[in-house]
Parts: structure tokens; sequence; C-alpha cells
């Protein structure tokens, strides 16, 4: 397995920057934020008991093409722009507009009920090239990938302080990503979110009634098959909420975090994922938009098996997926596509990508902070 170096530094605002790979002579970073931080907070619903983030300064975030101001480059990035003003290979770095902080303020007194956000939001940068999608990156560029995402993983479940940790990619303006340059993120949660609480409670449950593991159970039943691979259940979930949905889900109990994944497991994940990317850009004829999330198990869950969700945007070739009045007033899902043909279709497109082998995985080998000027 190759090795990847994993250089910390820190901007002046005190924001971490993560380089993997070989960092640039001469190094150096930028100015900080001043995003006014303090208006970060979570309000609670007193109709449903659902957590809302308020997060006002997220909306001067950077769009492609235009610059924040006249100090920034269109991306901010890209090698030097204002986040990463030297050459690299692939780096992290904490969010300038999180949702979430490591410290957050106290929230503030209203009328109602308010709790501090705690947690962290990074952006994951998977390439300095430009203008490539998840789906184009090289064997290389895949593995490393999947060496940060799990580097990034394992420190941020280390924290007693989060209950959650999300790897996540927003795929295309209208999946609301607001810079084209190939990124995601990762959410560390203070607290377990809804829809993670409701899966926890039901592999609770199906252990106590079944005797079993419902992790075990689903992957089993995943039979809407996108593509075959030994590790992980690739296919259209029984009951999907979008059109074209599709999990990718590990077979083997016991791997239920990305930490957990054996190289073998990591060569069959990367291959899946790539296959799904590649598969949405042909069967709509487009770069899809999407939503990818990693669901990784939450302690003390023993049965849930990692699991990579896709939710492309679409419905058909000249139709987009919209969640409206019904779906957001109620929370019940329509979807347009019967599973088993979503998956048919899926499937019976031919596809021809680089192979990816063991040669092309990494374990990140931390350097330590670095001071720069």
């Amino acid at each position: 397995m190759n090795a990847l170096s994993r250089h910390e530094l820190e901007h002046p605002d005190g924001r971490r920057v993560l380089v993997y790979g070989a960092l640039a002579d001469g190094a150096g970073l930028g100015p900080g934020a001043d995003t006014q931080l303090g208006e970060i907070h979570r309000r609670l619903d007193a109709l449903t008991g659902e957590w809302i983030i308020v997060t006002p300064q997220r909306n001067v975030r950077p769009n492609d093409p235009e610059p924040v101001d006249d100090k920034e480059r269109a991306c901010p990035i890209c090698p030097g722009g204002i986040e990463l003003p030297f050459a690299y290979e692939a780096a992290v770095f904490e969010n300038r507009f999180p949702s979430l902080l490591a410290e957050p303020p106290l929230p503030p007194v209203v009328a109602g009920e308010t709790a501090s956000a705690g947690g962290r939001c990074e952006v994951v940068v998977y390439t300095s090239r430009h203008g490539v999608s998840f789906g184009a990156l090289t064997p290389n560029e895949l593995g490393r990938l999947l060496a940060i995402w799990t580097d990034r993983s394992r420190e941020l479940w280390a924290d007693d302080r989060h209950e959650f940790v999300l790897a996540f990619e927003n795929r295309g303006t209208d999946a609301g990503a607001t810079l084209s340059h190939p990124h995601g993120q990762i959410y560390a949660f203070d607290h377990l979110p809804p829809i993670a609480k409701k899966k926890l409670a039901a592999h609770r449950v199906h252990r106590e009634r079944e005797g079993g593991c419902l992790g075990c159970a689903v992957a089993a039943e995943d039979t809407r098959t996108v593509v075959d691979n030994e590790s992980f259940a690739v296919a259209v979930p029984f009951a999907p909420r979008w059109p074209y949905e599709v999990a990718v889900r590990a077979r083997r109990h016991g791997l239920g975090r990305l930490a957990d994944l054996a190289p073998a497991e990591q060569v069959d994940l990367i291959c899946a994922l790539r296959d799904v990317a590649l598969r949405y850009n042909a069967f709509f004829g487009e770069e899809t938009p999407y939503l990818m999330t990693a669901q990784e198990a939450p302690r003390g869950e023993p049965d849930w098996h990692l699991a990579f969700e896709f939710f492309p945007l679409r419905r058909s070739r000249t139709a987009t997926k919209i969640r409206a009045s019904v779906e957001t007033a109620t929370g019940v899902f329509l979807n347009d596509v019967l599973p088993e043909v979503a998956a048919t279709r899926l499937a019976e497109i031919e596809l021809s990508a680089p192979a990816v082998a063991a040669e092309h995985l990494f374990s990140v080998e931390s350097v330590g902070l670095e001071v720069v000027s």
C-alpha cells in the first residue's frame, strides 16, 4: 500500500489545513476568515421536536465564477486560490462558512428553545484539477480520496463530542454545490441527526424482535442489482425516496465504518462508487447532479453496515426530481419510477473505465504541524 503524507498547516484565523501528498516548497496560507460565526446556533421546532441549524453567514459563500471580493480568485480551492494558495495533490480544510463549530458560541436568548451548534465542518478537495467530476478521477486519485475520507473519519469519530460523522458530496449546482471544482465535505455532529436516530432505532428493534442483524438482512435483500460487487450490494433500495436512488451497502458484518475496510474491500468500494456516478452520467446524458452520503455506524451499533447512498436529482433525461409540497409538508416521498425498472435501466448500461487495483490504495502518514508564513 502506498504511503500518503499528511502535512498540517494553520490559517491565521486558526482553521486547520491538511495537505495530502507533497507540500510545495514555500507553501503559505492567505488571509483568515471574517464571517461573523457568532450567529450560528440551533433552534427547536416545538411542533416536530426536531432541531434546525441557523447559519446566516453561509449566504456569502463564493459561487462560480464570481469571487467574494477582488482579492479572491474565481475558484478559491484551485492552486493559488485563497484557501490553497500553493500547488497540492489533495487537501482538507475547515470550512470558512461552517454550519457547526468545535467551540460554538452561546445561542441567542430569544422566545424559544435554542442550543449551541457544536461539531466540525470540513471541505475535502479531491484533486487540484479543476472541472473534473468524481467519476472522472484517476484510479490513484480515487484511492487517495478513500484514504483521506478514512483518515478524517477516524479522527472525527475519536472525538467523544461527536455523535455522528457524515462524509458527503453535493454534485452540481442543482444539488447545492457553489463550486465546480471536485470536492465534498465532512460534517461531525454533536448530536444524532433525526434520520440517523430513526435508523439506529430500527436496527435495535430488529435485533430485539428477530434476533438478527438488520444490516445483514438489508444487504441480502438488496436484489435490485445495478452492478455485481463481491464486497458491496450495489442496488436500488426496496423503498427508495428518489427515482434512481442507489445504495452501496457493505455485505460483511462488522464493516460499519470506513476504518474497518480491508484492502480488497477498499478496491471494491472505489469501483462501486465510480460505477454508480458514471452510470448516472451515461443514463441521463449529462454530468448528473446528485447527493452522495457515507453512512457510518454510530457508537455502540454493531449491526449498522457501512453504506454510501446516492440521490440523483433527475427522474428522467428531461425532468428534475423536486421535493415538492406533499413531500416537504408531510415527509411522505413520492417516487416516480418503479424501483425494479430503475435498477434494470441502470444495470443495462455498458461502461468502460480504467481498472482499480491494490496498487492504487494509500495509507495516511501524518507529518505533523508545520509552520508556514
